[in-house]
């Protein structure tokens, strides 16, 4: 009995044993099942989300696929046909303005050449021809109305339009502003476009003269035809009335020549039109330079030693006018006069004293009237100006009698003890004269440097009943110069102000008395 009992419970514990492990190997077998389907199902999805590709394509990269170099060679070929396609219509484009622009050109000069015939006493016949004939017209008559031909009456000094002055690689401008600079290089290019345009133009015009140019066809050594190029411009002006048009004033010169040729150019909100052309002779033209002043001494020995170095070493066509006001420094004047006339054998200037307080307009008054000769050209200038040979040059070249005045726009320097503060001394002045805005500024306020002829100067002062124009009881210089600008335009119907490179006025300390 208890043999059997124990025989039992060992088949029971078997039994439970075999029972264990039919379980375990079920579970297995079901999370196998279940990870193989999981496979399959995130490989089914994987093909659905992979892109449609071209089986036989080549993925990009993958270097050694023939088919990949054909493709990325097409693409290339693709973009080159379609920039020579760009390339050509653009080509055509030019050519079709080209053609275009030489149409109108002709159109013009057939049109010149018509109002030429118009002229002499042929008229038009045919409304179709009218219209452009009227067009000419309307560009002529603007021609006629601006300054450049006829002048103009201004209310006030404030009506003056100064023009600007440029080289072929600067604009000396005088509108800075905050940002401009009084020089500006490089030009930028609207305006480089447009100054070399008008140089072209004004070649063009010396080049090959009209019948009614005041100019006669010169000869080169050889026997040539004298052609000008661009090397030989000197300098322009120009300024712009706001209703007619742009003025331009153009300068050239060869190096082995005297004379000057001058071309005056207008754009009425048109094409370029010439207004005149002619020769200018300046060799035999002396300027009596004339010299208020009163005990700068220092300041006139200084002025003495540019006057030596420009007038006589240089330009050799000067005369030096010096009215002295009081008794104060005048044998120190005299001295420094003497000094100069011996070392440099210079005799062509006159002292004049009046024992009277200062007073520029009675100094220039004197200055003129002290001159015996007959006609000259006059320079009304300061003990602190500092001018130039070429300056000297446009003051002959822009001024006429009965015709023209020229005020030019001096650059006046910043105090130097203020401007090199962060230098041991001050360089020297010839170093100072620099176009800069942190070194001084267009003074185009001012109207007390002018170049005018002696019988234009004088008119003014019998047509007002007044020496100097001025009326009794004016004393400050500034007032004087503009109504002495006022009583020039009745005379004189042209004024030419503009902004000269080759002047400047030199700021002394504060505690220094000054003469204007």
């Amino acid at each position: 009995m208890k043999k059997q009992l124990i025989l039992l419970g060992k088949y029971t514990f078997i039994r439970m044993s075999r029972r264990g492990s039919i379980l375990h190997t079920r579970t297995h077998w079901l999370l196998l099942g279940l990870a193989l389907l999981c496979s399959l199902v995130l490989f089914m999805y994987l093909l659905e989300c992979a892109p449609q590709t071209d089986g036989n394509a080549s993925l990009p990269g993958v270097v050694g696929e023939n088919y990949g170099k054909e493709y990325y060679q097409a693409l290339l070929q693709e973009q080159e046909e379609h920039y020579q396609t760009r390339a050509t219509s653009l080509k055509r484009q030019i050519a079709q303005l080209k053609q275009e622009l030489q149409e109108m050109s002709e159109k013009m000069k057939s049109l010149q050449e018509r109002k030429n015939i118009g002229a002499n006493g042929i008229g038009y016949q045919g409304s179709k021809e009218q219209a452009p004939s009227d067009l000419l017209e309307f560009l002529h008559s603007q021609i006629d109305k601006a300054e450049v031909s006829t002048g103009a009456k201004l209310p006030s000094e404030y009506g003056v339009i100064p023009f600007e002055s440029f080289t072929l690689m600067k604009v000396f401008q005088l509108e800075m502003g905050l940002t401009r600079h009084p020089e500006e290089k490089p030009v930028r290019k609207d305006k480089r476009d447009e100054l070399t345009d008008v140089i072209e133009a004004g070649l063009e015009v010396i080049n090959n003269p009209d019948e009614d140019d005041e100019q006669e066809d010169e000869e080169g050594p050889l026997g040539e035809k004298l052609i000008f190029n661009e090397n030989d411009f000197i300098e322009g002006y120009y300024r712009t009335e706001r209703d007619k048009g742009t003025q331009y004033e153009l300068f050239f010169k060869k190096a082995d020549l005297m004379e000057y040729r001058h071309v005056t150019l207008f754009r009425p909100f048109g094409p370029l039109m010439k207004v005149k052309s002619e020769m200018i002779d300046i060799t035999r033209s002396i300027i009596n330079i004339i010299v208020p002043l009163a005990e700068r001494t220092e300041a006139f020995a200084q002025f003495m030693q540019n006057f030596r170095d420009v007038c006589i070493h240089q330009d050799k066509r000067i005369h030096l006018t010096v009215v002295y006001f009081g008794k104060e420094g005048l044998s120190k004047v005299k001295s420094i006069l003497e000094s100069v006339a011996s070392e440099s054998n210079f005799h062509n200037y006159t002292l004049v004293s009046l024992n009277e307080e200062f007073n520029r307009g009675r100094g220039l008054n004197v200055g003129a009237r002290a001159w015996d000769k007959g006609e000259v050209l006059m320079f009304f200038c300061d003990v602190d100006i500092f001018f130039s040979a070429e300056f000297l040059n446009s003051c002959r070249l822009n001024a006429e009698p009965g015709k023209k005045v020229f005020y030019p726009v001096v650059f006046s320097l910043y105090n130097p003890a203020i401007v090199y503060a962060n230098q041991d001394a001050p360089p020297p002045v010839e170093q100072q004269l620099v176009h800069k805005k942190d070194s001084g500024f267009w003074r185009d306020f001012g109207f007390g440097m002018t170049c005018q002829y002696r019988s234009d100067f004088l008119t003014i002062a019998w047509a007002t009943g007044t020496t100097y124009g001025i009326p009794p009881g004016t004393h400050k210089s500034g007032e004087q110069h503009v109504l002495l600008l006022m009583q020039v335009r009745p005379v004189t119907p042209k004024l030419t102000s503009c902004a000269m490179v080759q002047l400047y006025t030199q700021r002394s300390a504060p505690n220094t008395k000054t003469s204007n």
